[in-house]
């Protein structure tokens, strides 16, 4: 027998081989298990609860930053708000048509996740996203266009807001909404979906006009929480398939 044979047919560079193997394979499965801790176990269209090849992980309590709670995952998750929506036939997946209004109701691209009612936080427990009221620490560039006090038209080309304060993001810092007074309402406006002229005009094209008054308000004027970014945020992208009728159509290239 050769150099780090222990039989005939076995040598130690097979064993470690099989070892690594057999290692590898219950890597793979720790990994898959904890991958399970958030979104497991699936529920079907019928109700059943699936857990997938090798089982859910065991809990695990998280302490979450500046003394906002703990959170257990996988743990009990929050009630989801009913989808307003009917399938359009008997199946499981099938589509859904709203019943009502889908951008208000948060159907298909209008949904929103359930998230915590609380305001996202800086590294040091601040309201990482204010209005420039009060963080006056920031402000708009000299050289850019202001378009505080401005006109906001909607996709119909109509105004239906103006422009009253902008809010910035503490962490990155850059503008990530701006505050909008609609119809008597102060809403938010994701600068990500607004195109701000030379002059300072905010044109949207997600929305129309009169759908500004619709969009999701704020329970405290000076801090946005992470459940109300969700909505807001929502509405607008909702608006990209809902806002027209034409848009839920389909294109027929001729």
């Amino acid at each position: 027998m050769g150099t780090g044979a222990i039989t005939e047919y076995m040598d130690v560079a097979q064993i470690v081989l099989y070892a690594f193997w057999i290692l590898f394979f219950i890597l793979v499965v720790y990994l898959h298990r904890e991958g399970k801790r958030e979104g497991w176990p699936l529920q079907m269209s019928s109700g059943e609860l699936r857990t997938g090849v090798g089982g859910m992980p065991k809990p695990k309590t998280y302490r979450l930053a500046h003394g906002q709670g703990e959170r257990v995952k996988p743990g009990p998750e929050p009630a989801q708000y009913d989808v307003n929506a009917t399938p359009i036939y008997d199946a499981g997946g099938a589509p859904m048509h709203p019943n009502g209004d889908p951008m208000v109701d948060g159907v298909g691209p209008a949904a929103w996740a359930t998230r915590p009612d609380r305001p996202d936080l800086t590294i040091d427990g601040r309201p990482r996203i204010v209005p420039l009221r009060v963080d006056n620490d920031h402000g708009v560039y000299s050289s850019d266009p202001d378009p505080r006090g401005k006109a906001v038209y909607g996709c119909d080309g109509k105004q239906g807001a103006t422009v009253v304060d902008l809010w910035v993001d503490r962490a990155e810092p850059l503008f990530r909404y701006a505050e909008l007074d609609a119809a008597g309402r102060r809403i938010l406006l994701p600068m990500t979906l607004a195109m701000v002229s030379s002059d300072g005009t905010v044109n949207v094209k997600s929305i129309r006009s009169d759908q500004f008054a619709q969009v999701p308000g704020l329970s405290n004027p000076d801090q946005v929480t992470l459940q109300e970014e969700d909505r807001i945020t929502a509405f607008y992208g909702g608006g990209h398939l809902y806002a027209m009728p034409m848009r839920s159509e389909p294109l027929i290239w001729v």
